[in-house]
């Protein structure tokens, strides 16, 4: 499970659009969006770095957490 620090998510259509840029890329994915404390959790055969691309590159600067 790989856990990101996404400042800019701030409701349920951002947290679609984070969902939706991390699908396009790993149908596989699983992805909780956790609005109120701006992480998301993924388990995906993509790496960290990775999705925090896919996820800043839709708009949502994303940071891994230690």
């Amino acid at each position: 499970m790989i856990t990101l620090s996404v400042e800019k998510v701030k409701c349920g259509g951002c947290a679609a659009n984070v969902k939706q840029a991390v699908l396009a890329k790993d149908p596989q994915a699983q992805v909780q969006v956790d609005v109120a404390n701006k992480q998301v959790e993924i388990d995906s055969r993509l790496d960290g770095h990775t999705l925090a691309t896919i996820i800043s590159q839709a708009g949502y600067p994303a940071t891994l957490q230690a």
